[in-house]
């Protein structure tokens, strides 16, 4: 006897249009569009039911395989939302978008970014697989240009030179990544979730997010590992 899904009203809509045309959000953005499309709409606003709205969304997409995913920025702990298409996980969505051969590319660069020590890139390592590419070789000069669409795109963010994935591209590739990098994808000892960019125990190899970290440690005198308790060696 599961309970009707409640009605999608015209603020529901709104909501979903705006967030799929930005792709991913920040969770104060979509607090705020969440009471704008309310008011708008005039429709029950409760500051604090974001996460029962959107389930209504979600049980009506349900049927078109999409979801609205929260995920966790590495950066900054910030919790964020993002649209996912089920029925194309994997690379399958971004094969409509980009030519073989610059997802071979970006295939190339989820690979050093995940086997790499701090979930980190540079742009002078994924350059040079430009021209060993399979499919197409690339000149330094298109790779360049590529990435900078990659960036655009939400797939990957670059700080200094360096890439890592976007929140949006982790919260849509987890599953993806944990099923096709089992040996080198870590989950994150605190929350879980996939963890890219993290700190990882010298002893016993357990991977915490930063943000994670940071809240783990804050309480502890001294900073000890949560699985071996071994001392953390890391700058926090």
């Amino acid at each position: 006897n599961t309970a009707m899904a409640a009605q999608m009203t015209d603020a529901h809509r709104r909501f979903l249009q705006v967030l799929m045309s930005h792709g991913i959000m920040e969770g104060s953005e979509a607090r705020k569009l969440h009471r704008c499309c309310c008011e708008i709409h005039k429709v029950y606003y409760a500051h604090d039911k974001l996460d029962d709205f959107i389930g209504t969304v979600n049980s009506h997409l349900q049927p078109l395989f999409m979801q609205i995913r929260k995920g966790i920025s590495e950066n900054d702990g910030r919790a964020h939302y993002a649209l996912v298409n089920l029925a194309e996980t994997e690379i399958t969505k971004m094969a409509s978008d980009y030519t073989e051969n610059e997802l071979e590319l970006f295939r190339k660069t989820m690979d050093l970014i995940i086997s790499s020590e701090n979930g980190f890139a540079s742009s002078t390592d994924i350059l040079n697989l430009a021209d060993q590419l399979k499919t197409k070789k690339m000149k330094k000069k298109e790779a360049e240009q590529v990435l900078k669409v990659f960036v655009e795109d939400k797939w990957l963010s670059e700080r200094n030179g360096e890439y890592t994935l976007h929140t949006r591209c982790i919260i849509e590739m987890e599953q993806y990544i944990l099923s096709n990098y089992q040996d080198m994808a870590r989950k994150c000892n605190i929350c879980r979730s996939l963890a890219v960019q993290s700190q990882v125990c010298e002893s016993c190899g357990i991977g915490m997010h930063l943000p994670c970290v940071r809240k783990y440690f804050k309480a502890q005198t001294e900073p000890r590992c949560p699985q071996c308790n071994d001392f953390w060696s890391y700058d926090i």
